[in-house]
């Protein structure tokens, strides 16, 4: 059995460079000079290695967006941008600030969080014409809001890690006597088995003890009976990253372990319940955190609700006590209680959901009730 692929159809990158001419008139800025290789993919389809992207916040017929890169590329630019000019300059950022320059441009915006102090100094002195004013996270704020090919390849995404994990439940993939990274690297191969271009991110496989470290790489520890182990995984197809926990016991579970499952359960449980378009990603942070917190154990939750995902694995927005910001219509996000107690195990539950009018629409379909493995 392998994932089912909703029709591969190419992204209307037009429209979202259309939205971002509308973000730089708002930001009173005549151009974005893009160099985040993550933005410039999602503007343009482009997933090489060097490149620069000039957009003009009044160019509606495009003639003035510019896509630069190296002469490894011409013809990849070629294939996966064909509507726009391509310059060939291995100096990419320079040769596009060059061309600003010759035309005048005036006010142009930069990704500060990606150029370099020593860049900036740089590009300044090309042109006596240009103000060069940085500006940050304008693309990440499209970003955050999925149209409906994301979906459909977070969807797919998700799908392939769901389908490898039951395959590997099936074949009894995870029992006493196999080692965290013998179940980690099995695991990622079933997602390839069922359409995944590449995994999301190193699988995490914790048995034991180890289930109480949050971000525990896999190591030749054996799984024993009466262990917690816990899986976090994910897979990537068209760009686009799954992110899926779940935590199950070996053997029989004891008390306590059925009585911290139920409760990360009921916490992730509440998280989901709370997201929604117009609410604060603090007050999802505390819908899910006031359940364990409740229960004695919220010095035990020691990270952040969630996050969002899409080209990358952790994006805009952070669901955190921490977060800032409301979430909106359409972003996908992961949603990760854990609870966690040195030296004995810990337990987490995490699904990747979209945000939705009446109610979020979960992606990650592996059930979370509690699991014993024998």
């Amino acid at each position: 059995m392998s994932a089912v692929h909703d029709p591969v159809q190419r992204p209307d990158y037009a429209a979202r460079r259309a939205n971002l001419r509308n973000l730089l008139v708002e930001n009173r800025v005549d151009a974005l000079l893009v160099t985040d290789l993550i933005n410039i993919r999602y503007l343009t389809g482009f997933t090489g290695s060097n490149a620069a992207l000039l957009v003009y916040a009044w160019d509606t017929t495009e003639d003035r967006t510019v896509i630069c890169t190296d002469g490894r590329y011409i013809t990849q630019v070629s294939e996966q941008v064909p509507d726009l000019r391509a310059e060939i300059n291995r100096a990419s950022a320079r040769r596009v600030v060059e061309i600003a320059g010759e035309w005048q441009t005036g006010r142009v915006g930069f990704e500060s969080h990606v150029l370099t102090f020593e860049q900036h100094r740089g590009f300044a002195a090309l042109s006596t014409g240009l103000e060069l004013v940085p500006i940050s996270g304008l693309v990440e704020q499209l970003r955050m809001v999925k149209d409906a090919y994301e979906v459909g390849r977070l969807s797919a995404a998700c799908d392939a890690a769901d389908i490898a994990l039951a395959a590997l439940l099936e074949r009894g993939g995870i029992r006493p006597g196999r080692t965290e990274r013998q179940v980690a690297r099995d695991l990622e191969w079933l997602m390839f088995e069922h359409g995944a271009d590449a995994v999301a991110f190193e699988t995490i496989v914790a048995a034991g003890p180890n289930s109480a470290v949050p971000h525990h790489r896999p190591t030749e520890a054996v799984l024993a009976s009466g262990d917690f182990v816990k899986l976090d995984f994910g897979a990537m197809i068209g760009g686009y990253h799954s992110d899926m926990t779940r935590t199950f016991v070996l053997g029989q579970p004891s008390d306590w372990q059925r009585e911290v499952y139920d409760l990360v359960n009921a916490a992730q449980r509440a998280g989901r319940e709370a997201l929604a378009p117009g609410v604060s990603t603090r007050a999802v942070d505390a819908a899910s955190r006031g359940v364990i917190e409740a229960a004695g154990y919220g010095d035990l939750f020691v990270h952040g609700l969630g996050h969002g995902v899409g080209l990358q694995i952790h994006e805009a927005p952070g669901i955190a006590k921490t977060g800032t910001g409301t979430l909106l219509d359409g972003v996908a996000v992961t949603v990760e209680p854990g609870v966690y107690f040195p030296g004995r195990g810990g337990v987490r539950i995490e699904d990747t959901l979209v945000v939705r009018q009446g109610g979020p629409e979960l992606l990650t379909r592996t059930s979370k009730d509690l699991t014993v493995v024998d």
